[in-house]
């Protein structure tokens, strides 16, 4: 697999023509937001036998081909990766969200494609709705009113208290902590019905919280946009665009098969939002308590318990002085940049030094390996690891 993140991603009508033909056709996403969500575009479009699975390294996704050649045997079968390159077609989702170009293949295949979970992908791919060539998406839904844009913060629950708590587009004082984000709210002393003003305190309080701190890098103003002024989304199974990115981001990594499902459309709320749950607080606790080290342009983060891609975005946005955040957990390990810093490739060069395997593009990447025990200190293959990745950057 090429790590560069630079590999065009395949024309929607080439795609399209490809998968038109095809009598079974297997979709491999990456473990992120953007992916699953583009995946569920293209596999609602689809008219044969479909296959949607989430992979995280190159290895894994050649087991998965093998696999499912083994089922399919015949060569007329299709491979469609998204969110990383292939030799095949690819949605790689870097210039241009994955969930933008797939809404453009569910057309070319004849169907109307889902605008608000194709915009969710786009949140989730750290862009505004209706930027660039997600316009018309937003415009779409805006149309059929499923989209309606108010004051407030994006969670995917109506109760504010789990939002604001358990929300992974920001990182604050009361994340990952129920209690504390009860005690903020109480503070604003809020109406039971919450208008327009008091959803602005509530923007507030979390624009404030989420990048005021003294070890607050400047660009946390910027990353916390994503979570003010949602748009309301009445028929979604979550209760804004922001809160079902986030809910589908987390999934991506912590539970994929129910991240798949509720792109597909099942009903897969409940278990997402359990997921999403557990991997925020997971994710808010490491930045509290991990172990840290910081370089020139690199800063490392250890915690086992860690959602490591989940956390490594947290860490990027809210935490990491240097423009690179590594976060390495328990035999895992996931890295994100302010912009292109060759990351897939630097991972791959430290999941070689110690045996395991890598994926990833320029922005972001994730290792799998089997680190050597060492009474709970870093063991000398996470060192290794850590070095290894150092010197690719």
């Amino acid at each position: 697999m090429s790590t560069t993140g630079r590999t065009a991603t395949a024309a929607p009508d080439a795609v399209a023509a490809t998968l038109r033909e095809a009598p079974f056709v297997r979709i491999l996403a990456a473990a992120d937001g953007d992916s699953v969500a583009a995946s569920g575009v293209v596999a609602r479009a689809l008219d044969c036998p479909f296959q949607v699975s989430v992979t995280r390294t190159a290895a894994e996704r050649e087991r998965r081909v093998a696999a499912v050649a083994d089922d399919h045997p015949s060569d007329a079968a299709a491979t469609l990766v998204v969110g990383d390159d292939a030799d095949g077609p690819a949605l790689a989702g870097r210039e241009t969200p994955a969930s933008v170009t797939a809404a453009d293949v569910a057309r070319e295949l004849g169907a109307s494609p889902d605008p608000v979970l194709a915009l969710a992908g786009v949140v989730a791919a750290g862009e505004m709705p209706g930027a660039g060539e997600s316009a018309s998406l937003l415009a779409a839904a805006e149309d059929r009113g499923l989209v309606e844009r108010r004051p407030g913060v994006a969670v995917p629950t109506a109760d504010l208290t789990d939002g604001l708590a358990h929300t992974t587009l920001v990182h604050a004082d009361f994340s990952g902590d129920p209690t504390a984000a009860g005690a903020a709210l109480a503070d604003l002393d809020l109406p039971a019905e919450r208008d327009e003003t008091a959803r602005r305190a509530v923007a507030s309080l979390v624009a404030i919280a989420a990048s005021g701190g003294d070890d607050t890098p400047p660009r946390a103003a910027a990353a916390a946009e994503r979570a003010l002024r949602p748009y309301a989304t009445p028929e979604s199974p979550f209760a804004t665009l922001g809160g079902y990115a986030d809910v589908l981001a987390t999934a991506a990594e912590a539970a994929p098969g129910t991240a798949v499902a509720l792109a597909l459309g099942h009903d897969a709320r409940d278990g997402a939002l359990t997921a999403w749950r557990d991997a925020a607080e997971r994710a808010h606790r490491a930045l509290r308590e991990a172990t840290t080290g910081r370089y020139d342009g690199l800063f490392v983060a250890r915690y086992d318990a860690a959602p490591v891609a989940t956390t490594a975005r947290l860490l990027r946005d809210f935490r990491s002085p240097e423009p690179v955040a590594l976060v390495v957990g328990d035999g895992e390990a996931a890295a994100a940049a302010v912009d292109d810093r060759t990351i897939g490739a630097a991972m791959r060069a430290g999941a070689d030094a110690v045996g395991g395997e890598a994926g990833g593009d320029g922005h972001t990447g994730y290792a799998r390996f089997d680190p050597d025990e060492d009474d709970g200190a870093a063991s000398p293959d996470t060192k290794e690891f850590i070095a290894a990745f150092r010197g690719a950057l």
